[in-house]
């Protein structure tokens, strides 16, 4: 099994040590997924939502200058609502629908 690095460093400026995020969701999560351990519903709906919510990046969650990673889990599906399609990433379908308001007409993933 092949183990991602908890966190990568995105910015220039100094920032606190990785260790001092070891309380933060992202950082337990993260850890987890490296132990190999399954993750609970609301632990996938937490990723699904922070993942699509943040405006850095599409498969990451940025925290304190920190990137976690989860391109191992996530996949991408694109979502046709209100006669448009929009593209997201998420670990299944159910975390992805507890994320998107309104009526869903179609979900679609698309294998890379």
């Amino acid at each position: 099994m092949e183990t991602n690095a908890i966190a990568i460093k995105f910015v220039s400026h100094e920032v606190p040590e990785l260790e001092t995020l070891k309380t933060s969701k992202v950082y337990q999560l993260r850890e987890k997924l490296n132990k190999g351990e399954k993750l609970s519903r609301a632990e996938k709906n937490w990723i699904a939502e922070a993942v699509n919510r943040n405006a850095f990046f599409n498969r990451a969650v940025p925290l304190m200058g920190y990137r976690f990673g989860f391109d191992d889990i996530l996949k991408t599906y694109v979502v046709k609502q209100y006669d448009s399609w929009q593209e997201y990433s998420a670990p299944d379908k159910t975390s992805l629908r507890s994320i998107i308001y309104g009526r869903i007409d179609q979900i679609v993933e698309i294998s890379h």
